[in-house]
């Protein structure tokens, strides 16, 4: 069997289901959950079902780790058997140390072709911008242009979220720039977002329901005249992800819409209730 000309990798925290990884011949490298002394892999060890269910009664939050060097070095291994050269589309560098990871393993390939994307997003912000990558590769593009291809959409893609406490992420050390906001929120929903790979605060909203609100009229607004590709992110919140999939489609009309869970280790670090959105907006 002849090889790909070039192989796309991501991580976990894309949150690409197993189903979509493989329709793009995609290589997902897991991030790691650590919870009461055990080590799993993030979707494979445990599932979001199971993670949401168990943190609901959980004494304790899980931490969470990005893979070794050494674990990066032998999955590319593995990935060149398949392909003669790899682009790895990878998680932001202001919310984990993956990408230090990657760059270490390709170092150590210095006879092997490897790109490292950083895309300064995270959740299916990062699928999309992979998937892209994917498609670029498929298309026949050589590894720099399918690098080149993900990292032309990285100023376009952006998530806000609405999370039901900042907790989650302080305990996490992710909080960015809403660490100001933890000592004043009390019962105000902090409508977030990535501001340069980073978490940044958008706005303080009293309820949940208005935070919801608020978020989609930021989107509607941003994305207004623009080519749309979106998904509806949550965190064991079907039923607001569900109501925001039904405004979303009336409000922005994206050109294509789906929704999904966070993975475990995303989950750990924003919490249960979390929703958002996930976008890229080009000009039409």
């Amino acid at each position: 069997m002849s090889k790909a000309k070039v192989a796309v990798v991501t991580d976990s925290t894309s949150n690409l289901s197993p189903e979509l990884a493989a329709a793009h011949n995609l290589h997902v490298i897991p991030q790691i959950l650590n919870w009461d002394g055990a080590s799993l892999l993030d979707g494979i060890d445990i599932t979001p079902e199971a993670f949401y269910q168990r943190l609901a009664t959980s004494p304790t939050i899980p931490t969470t780790s990005q893979p070794s060097a050494g674990e990066f070095l032998d999955f590319f291994k593995k990935v060149a058997e398949t392909a003669d050269s790899i682009v790895a589309v990878l998680v932001s560098e202001g919310l984990s140390g993956t990408i230090g990871s990657a760059r270490t393993a390709a170092g150590m390939m210095a006879d092997y072709p490897i790109e490292i994307v950083s895309t300064n997003s995270v959740s299916m912000g990062l699928g999309m911008i992979a998937i892209a990558a994917a498609e670029a590769a498929k298309a026949g593009n050589d590894y720099h242009q399918v690098a080149e291809a993900a990292r032309a959409l990285v100023p376009f893609t952006k998530i806000v979220f609405v999370v039901d406490t900042l907790e989650f992420l302080h305990k996490g050390g992710r909080i960015g720039g809403a660490k100001r906001l933890v000592g004043s929120m009390l019962a105000m929903k902090p409508l977030l977002h990535l501001v340069d790979g980073k978490i940044a605060p958008l706005a303080s909203i009293r309820t949940k329901k208005k935070a919801v609100s608020h978020l989609l009229d930021v989107v509607s607004e941003d994305t207004a005249g623009k080519q749309v590709q979106a998904v509806i992110i949550n965190a064991n919140a079907e039923k607001e992800a569900e109501a925001i999939f039904a405004q979303a489609k009336e409000r922005i009309n994206p050109k294509s819409l789906s929704h999904c869970t966070l993975t475990p280790v995303v989950g750990t670090h924003v919490g249960p209730g979390t929703v958002g959105i996930a976008y890229i907006a080009t000009e039409a």
